[in-house]
């Protein structure tokens, strides 16, 4: 993963806690890296081991953390420069989750060895959707669910969130209803 990730979870444990409780996250992941560049890759398991040392110094479940960071993420993106852009990809939450692809396209322009997951955002009729999201990567539908949550605050709606299908329980990728409060 990019360090733009690393960073921001170093920046939401900081934000959270300290800066002394971050370290000690960072020693017990084993991860000698001080300060992540943002446009440098960094191995899956560098972010892995992050959040799972993150899990057991917190006392969180990994999950928890993984939806809390979700959240922080679209909002610590927005911060970092890409706020813009992601307006150029929706001015509802819905066609921004059916833009999703093409923005990771966009990004990938500048960061070229992404690999993002994929989108597809399904009209279920009265206000519903399902979303479909594929991922090389396991253990990140949670994650989702947070992004989801961080994006229905940028657009100032309510939507209510259910993970159906999980990756994780065998299914060939994950899949969230999500119902727009009218």
């Amino acid at each position: 993963m990019y360090g733009l990730v690393n960073r921001a979870i170093e920046d939401m444990v900081c934000e959270k806690f300290d800066s002394a409780t971050w370290a000690t996250i960072r020693a017990k992941a084993e991860v000698d890296t001080v300060a992540f560049n943002s446009m440098d890759g960094y191995p899956d398991e560098v972010t892995y081991a992050l959040v799972g040392a993150a899990s057991d110094v917190l006392g969180a479940p990994v999950d928890e953390l993984l939806e809390a960071f979700g959240e922080y993420w679209t909002l610590y993106t927005a911060q970092e420069g890409y706020g813009d852009m992601m307006g150029m990809f929706g001015d509802s939450f819905i066609d921004f989750l059916r833009n999703l692809d093409e923005m990771h396209g966009h990004i990938s322009v500048t960061m070229p060895d992404l690999r993002p997951p994929q989108f597809s955002c399904v009209d279920a009729g009265d206000g519903r959707y399902t979303l479909h999201y594929i991922s090389e990567r396991d253990g990140l539908g949670p994650m989702v669910i947070g992004l989801l949550k961080g994006l229905a605050k940028r657009f100032e709606i309510e939507a209510k969130i259910d993970h159906r299908a999980r990756k994780a329980d065998g299914a060939d990728h994950d899949e969230f209803d999500i119902e727009i409060a009218a």
